[in-house]
């Protein structure tokens, strides 16, 4: 089955599909496209028969009488916490998945990729407010615990439940319990109020401050969301968070309301290209898979 076509109801388990996914694209890597973030020594071990003498501390065999070794940061684990907006607005499903499905899929992915590099991993969704934040651990027992948790997500979602976004309130929170450096990845539509641009971008630089690496994967249904591409005729278009109505007919307003939108956009881009933070924009019609493909690939040649 063509991994751009997988879908959870091919599997009936988030487990099996994100498998299924990535022996589907791993092959195409050559090494792992994430790595630790320093060569900083970080403690000794003891030598063991067998292993490269090189990184052997002699200094220390001369004073002991017996062999360590020097284990540096980038040969730790990584840390890696899954952020995912979870506001109404990511539910949006016009044709393909909605954006919340295509994140979870995503993140579902990427952490059987960290699972097989024994990395530790963790969960976070969030609205106006955060809204559930897993510990960021390595067991199978907890990888398992987080694909259970997403698939709930995924079931349970209520239309008549209106969650609105704060983004930068939920990214500061996540600064603030999140103290040892992790690769933080975000997935969201950045549908927020518009005048929220710096206060997200401050959010932004707190996680960069507290020396993480930040991937923020911005998620939307470009033909639907952002080109309003609808029959040419009245629409009653209503606000997913909010639950307010409009009457237009949207082939009006598409030219004004698509400029405003991609240079909204765009100047959050280009502000986190500043702080290094990896911005791939994404559109949910193109499938899961491929992206996530394109993405891991360029990251290898990157770093």
């Amino acid at each position: 089955m063509p991994i751009e076509r997988i879908q959870l109801a091919d599997f009936g388990n988030l487990e099996l599909l994100a498998r299924q996914v990535v022996e589907g694209f791993i092959t195409g890597l050559h090494k792992s496209p994430f790595h630790g973030f320093s060569v900083e020594f970080a403690e000794h071990r003891l030598y063991n028969t067998g292993e490269s003498t090189r990184h052997i501390d002699w200094k220390l065999y001369g004073r002991t009488e017996r062999m360590y070794t020097k284990k540096y940061e980038e040969e730790t684990n990584l840390r890696c916490l899954f952020v995912i907006d979870s506001s109404s607005s990511m539910y949006f499903q016009e044709g393909n998945s909605s954006k919340f499905e295509f994140s979870v899929y995503a993140v579902a992915s990427l952490m059987e990729l960290l699972r097989r590099q024994r990395d530790a991993v963790g969960i976070s969704f969030f609205s106006s407010q955060i809204d559930f934040m897993s510990e960021i651990k390595s067991s199978q027992r907890h990888h398992r615990e987080l694909y259970d948790r997403m698939e709930e997500r995924l079931i349970n979602y209520d239309p008549k439940q209106k969650e609105k976004t704060s983004t930068a309130g939920a990214l500061h929170e996540i600064a603030e319990l999140t103290p040892k450096r992790s690769l933080v990845v975000l997935f969201t539509d950045l549908l927020d109020d518009p005048g929220q641009i710096d206060n997200i971008v401050e959010a932004l630089q707190h996680l960069k401050h507290n020396k993480h690496e930040v991937v923020l994967f911005q998620v939307m249904d470009v033909k639907k969301e952002l080109d309003l591409d609808f029959d040419n005729r009245p629409h009653e278009l209503i606000d997913m968070e909010t639950g307010e109505r409009l009457k237009l007919n949207p082939l009006e307003i598409r030219k004004e309301y698509a400029s405003r939108l991609k240079e909204h956009f765009q100047e959050i881009r280009m502000r986190c290209v500043n702080l290094h933070i990896d911005f791939i924009e994404v559109d949910v019609a193109q499938g899961f898979a491929p992206i996530l493909q394109q993405y891991l690939v360029q990251r290898q040649k990157i770093h």
